[in-house]
């Protein structure tokens, strides 16, 4: 989500609490529950080259433990295997969220060439107090070789840094957890990757709730609903699992795209972050779903890359935040509130905070096309309840449209689909002869191409005097514009509530850029539906080469 976080409330009767901050969903840390069974397992590194060890962290409570590795995607198989593991318990620092775990190695795996890139999940199994199969999971992610590039359509960066954002295990994230004698909704600005990922951002039932409201809301008479925090209570998922991560995200991406008969590479966004080279020799470049944070060197290294004739396809939303890594990128920090930020006096540029907001001012749209902060919600509790839930072309004669039969004033990916679900992108805009043209105000390119839009809102207004709690509140946006913005809100910006998402397109240098600029564009094809379907084909086909093959 693109809010601070709702701790200010306080506990005032009139004010919505934010939707079951206290305690919805699983917090995991060892203890937690005093006599239940528990295991995990984290990587010493999200990604590691086909000639390296991966080092497996493992904590369980059990005498002893397996541990199966699995190759995900449209086939899972299991690629290693290992039995009858002694368990054993280690020191958990309390803020292990913030500074990691430090358990030492349980187990190596050495990498050989039959490991191929991809995304691997790694199972810890143990039998639980009752004689019952308990599991957990953790991953890692194999690089491309050295000619990396041979036979790939495109390399996928997957969105670790989101996914560590809204990362709860241990108690606390960028959003909320530490104890504050209400409803613990201080946020962590430091978020350590050596530590297991919350139970659901890896592995979820195919059933499980998105973010995004799928009811059919009609008539008078309603309050809100957030099926995913439903879920996270009841099942005992993270109240988070939702928000970020493979299971929700990657994952239907690379099923959807390994049954098209796409060849697939994957890299990280810390491998981004730390190697300019890693897009040498690929002509397209994608990254799916909730991709919310990025870090200056991230964000440098993708300009490269377009700027020199690469082509970018972002099947995302939310683009907001900045981040930076500390201790050899094991922590991510992100404060939000700029004056927050130890850099602010020292390197301002760099300060953690909104790409759009001073003193970064480096505004998103110039990487990917589109902001969050154009947009934000839509399809979500109350956020535009009853909207469509699909976009609304006004480009029908667009490259990325070819051969979807869509019409200037037509929806695809509306309900039951829900594409504009959850977080959307979009740019400060005016209409001109009936079509939507980039303003300018908050930086955007002007030879922006807005394809398709949906209606969005910058938040939640309470309809109910505090009786409901609410998931996205606008009085955040409020209070992180003026206080980002003391000597005055721009005028773009200033009582901003209403916005939109939008599919649209760029020229960037000698390169190009998609952006889809909802983190739901995967539903259209986890659900089949024909135009996102096509539209991702006509994209990745473009950009790939495959088009001029």
């Amino acid at each position: 989500m693109s809010s601070l976080s709702s701790s200010g409330a306080q506990g005032d009767a009139k004010t919505a609490d934010y939707a079951w901050s206290r305690s919805g969903g699983l917090i995991e840390r060892p203890g937690q529950g005093p006599g239940e069974s528990e295991a995990w397992v984290y990587c010493d590194k999200f990604s590691y080259n086909s000639d390296e060890k991966v080092s497996l962290r493992t904590y369980t409570t059990a005498e002893e433990y397996d541990i199966d590795v699995i190759k995900d995607g449209a086939k899972p198989r299991k690629v290693y295997t290992k039995q009858h593991l002694p368990g054993r318990q280690h020191p958990t620092p309390k803020d292990a969220y913030a500074v990691g775990c430090g358990w030492p190695e349980s187990l190596s795996v050495q990498l050989d060439d039959p490991w191929e890139s991809g995304f691997y999940l790694v199972i810890i199994r143990i039998k639980n107090v009752r004689g019952r199969v308990h599991e957990r999971e953790g991953f890692f992610v194999v690089r491309p070789d050295k000619d990396h590039a041979t036979g790939a359509d495109f390399v996928l960066v997957h969105a670790t840094s989101t996914m560590l954002a809204y990362n709860d295990w241990g108690g606390a994230n960028h959003y909320r957890g530490i104890e504050d004698g209400y409803q613990n909704d201080i946020p962590s600005p430091h978020a350590s990757s050596q530590r297991p990922v919350a139970r659901g951002m890896l592995r979820i039932p195919r059933n499980a709730p998105r973010e995004s409201t799928s009811d059919a809301v009609v008539g008078p008479g309603w309050t809100p609903r957030y099926h995913s925090l439903e879920y996270s209570w009841y099942f005992r998922f993270s109240r988070h699992y939702a928000d970020a991560g493979w299971a929700t995200y990657e994952r239907p991406f690379v099923v959807w795209a390994e049954d098209q008969g796409y060849k697939i590479h994957h890299i990280t966004q810390t491998d981004l972050h730390s190697d300019p080279s890693i897009l040498n020799g690929y002509s397209c470049d994608v990254s799916v779903g909730h991709d919310e944070y990025w870090s200056w060197e991230m964000r440098d290294n993708i300009d490269t890359f377009t700027g020199r004739g690469g082509r970018f396809a972002r099947f995302g939303g939310n683009f907001c935040w900045q981040v930076r890594f500390e201790d050899n990128t094991d922590v991510q920090v992100c404060y939000k509130d700029p004056r927050a930020d130890p850099a602010f006096g020292t390197n301002p540029t760099r300060t953690t905070t909104g790409w759009d907001f001073p003193p970064v001012n480096r505004p998103g749209a110039q990487t990917v096309g589109l902001t969050g902060f154009g947009g934000v919600y839509t399809r979500y509790g109350v956020a535009s309840p009853r909207s469509s839930g699909g976009f609304q072309v006004y480009r029908p004669n667009h490259w990325a449209l070819e051969g979807s039969e869509l019409f200037y004033g037509d929806i695809f990916g509306g309900h039951p689909v829900n594409i504009c679900g959850f977080e959307v992108d979009g740019v400060d805009y005016t209409f001109r002869k009936g079509l939507p043209y980039p303003s300018g105000a908050d930086g955007t390119l002007m030879d922006l191409e807005i394809i398709a839009m949906c209606p969005a809102v910058a938040g939640e207004r309470d309809r109910w005097g505090g009786m409901e709690p609410i998931g996205g509140p606008l009085k955040e946006l409020h209070i992180l514009l003026n206080s980002v913005y003391r000597e005055g809100v721009p005028a773009y910006l200033e009582d901003r509530e209403y916005g939109s998402g939008m599919v649209a397109s760029l020229k960037r240098g000698a390169g190009e850029v998609f952006c889809a600029g909802t983190a739901e564009w995967v539903v259209g094809l986890i659900k089949h539906d024909f135009f996102t379907e096509t539209i991702t084909r006509n994209v990745l086909n473009r950009f790939s080469g495959r088009a001029e093959a």
